[in-house]
Parts: structure tokens; C-alpha cells; sequence
């Protein structure tokens, strides 16, 4: 958390945080930062056989991933920016594994050692520049504060991720529902993978992927993630005062962008495009 104008680590106590110092301050009234310090994040694509069922897709044969920048990294309590102009800024409710101490080439069996802890995270994007990443992802979901993580990091050894429930909330109703039981892949699968190629450092982020019915937000929405054994996540959209007709690829509503952002079927999506339907 932010305190006296400086990061503070601490721990929640019932009503109050209780901060590496010895202070207390109340919980409602803290300004959280994220609860991790990583060298990275990792996400990870479709993992939810609901969300696959949903776009009508074929079951990935194997996980596939992409990178968000550490500027992505926001609070429980933080602000999502929508850019003056853009209109499709989704949620994506998830589990975040934090990684405890230095993984490369470990075993399937054993990467949930390697793991210091878990927490709700939002896997924001914003689908109005679907058409101009080609896969990187980095003007979608790359964006500052599209990362929201916490509000508290639970131990491994206080959760199983094997067995949990997960939901989004939107102003109060709930917009999202899975399970572990949903996941093509479980979390123990995704680090092993990345494992074998990619030294993944205490503090790293991997995201495990959302379930069906990511769709957008507006302006004064407020968006919640919980996840059963570790807490609820909450975050507020507002709306950016800024310029993006500089250099560069340009807001657009695209096929994929409303395939994507509503889970329109493609050929409907390409049709709403081409007749201005969108």
C-alpha cells in the first residue's frame, strides 16, 4: 500500500493493515498498490473451456501466452482509464500465481512449490486496438494500470488452486462464473510450461486465463473479481481526457474487435463491420 507518500508492505488484520513498521491503518481507507514486485507478467489465452465454447473455437492443443509491461501493475481500489474515444474496455476476472523463488526446468509435479502465492487479478483490455497488435497484445492489454492485482497476496499454503471458484462482478451483478474444474489446463500445467523455457524470478506474475463473458465497461462501472479463499478485487472505470491521433495505429472497431470484445461470431462481426452495423 501507499503510505505517508512512500510503498509499505503489510498484512490485512481483520479491519486494519498491519505494515512491516508496526503501524495500523484502516483497510477501507488505504490506497493499495499491488502486492507484488515482479520481473515480469505472463498471460496466458483461452484456458476456460467455457470461453472456448463461447467463441465456438477449437480447444488450443497446448497453452499459448503473451507479456504485459510492469506499468500494467494496479491496485484493488486503483482506476481504469478508458481513452476518450474508445468503447470496448473489457474485463477479464482471473487468478494470479505469484512465483516464491527461481524456476527453470521444474516438473509438472512439483511447480506449485515454487509458488509464493495467489490473488485476483483483471486482465483489462481495450479491444479498440484488436486490429493492431497481431498477437503481441500490447496496445490491448499492455495500457498503464490494465493489471489490477490483490487486494492481498494469500500464501500458497492457504489455497488451493485445484479447487476454487471464480466470479466478476459489474456493479453489483455477477458477470462471470467459473472454476478451477473449467481450466483445459491446470495452473501447476501453465508454470511448468513456461518453466522449460523461461526463468521465471521471485515476484513473477502469471495470469491463468478468464472464463466466459468478458465484455466491456463504462465510465462510473465498478468491476469486482473474487475468488473463493482469496478475496475480492475492486476497481473503477473512468473515462481518459487524452489525445491518441498521434503516430501510430488509430482506435477502430474491427471484425475482431467486436468477435473479441462481445464474443459475436465472426461472420456476424465482419457483416456489422462492413454495413457500419458497429
Amino acid at each position: 500500500m501507499q503510505h505517508d507518500g512512500a510503498p509499505a508492505w503489510g498484512r490485512l488484520a481483520g479491519d486494519e493493515i498491519e505494515l512491516d513498521s508496526g503501524a495500523r491503518v484502516a483497510a477501507a481507507g488505504a490506497e493499495y498498490l499491488a502486492p507484488v514486485e515482479p520481473t515480469k507478467i505472463i498471460a496466458t489465452h483461452l484456458t476456460y473451456r467455457s470461453r472456448v465454447e463461447e467463441y465456438a473455437a477449437r480447444t488450443p492443443a497446448e497453452p499459448s501466452y503473451f507479456m504485459k509491461p510492469l506499468s500494467t501493475l494496479n491496485g484493488h481500489g486503483g482506476v481504469l482509464r478508458r481513452p476518450r474515444g474508445a468503447r470496448f474496455l473489457n474485463y477479464e476476472g482471473e487468478v494470479a500465481a505469484v512465483i516464491g523463488r527461481r524456476m527453470h526446468g521444474v516438473g509438472e509435479s512439483e511447480a506449485l512449490s515454487y509458488v509464493a502465492g495467489y490473488a485476483p487479478a483483471n486482465d483489462v483490455g481495450l479491444h479498440d486496438f484488436r486490429h493492431a497488435d497481431r498477437g503481441s497484445m500490447l496496445r490491448v492489454k499492455g495500457q498503464d494500470g490494465f493489471c489490477p492485482i490483490g487486494p492481498a497476496l494469500t500464501a500458497a499454503e492457504d489455497f488451493d488452486p485445484s479447487g476454487f471458484e471464480i466470479r466478476t462482478y459489474l456493479n453489483g451483478e455477477v458477470v462471470q462464473e467459473g472454476s478451477a474444474a473449467d481450466l483445459i489446463w491446470p495452473i501447476a500445467y501453465l508454470l511448468a510450461d513456461l518453466a522449460r523455457t523461461i526463468t521465471l524470478e521471485p515476484g513473477d506474475v502469471v495470469l491463468s486465463g478468464t472464463p466466459a463473458n468478458s465484455r466491456p465497461m463504462e465510465p462510473g462501472d465498478v468491476v469486482a473479481v473474487e475468488v473463493s479463499g482469496l478475496g475480492r478485487l475492486e476497481n473503477r472505470v473512468v473515462e481518459w481526457d487524452v489525445d491518441l491521433s498521434g503516430p501510430g495505429e488509430q482506435l477502430q472497431v474491427s471484425a475482431n474487435t467486436l468477435h473479441v470484445a462481445l464474443a459475436m461470431p465472426e461472420d456476424e462481426a465482419a457483416d456489422a463491420v462492413r454495413s457500419g452495423r458497429s
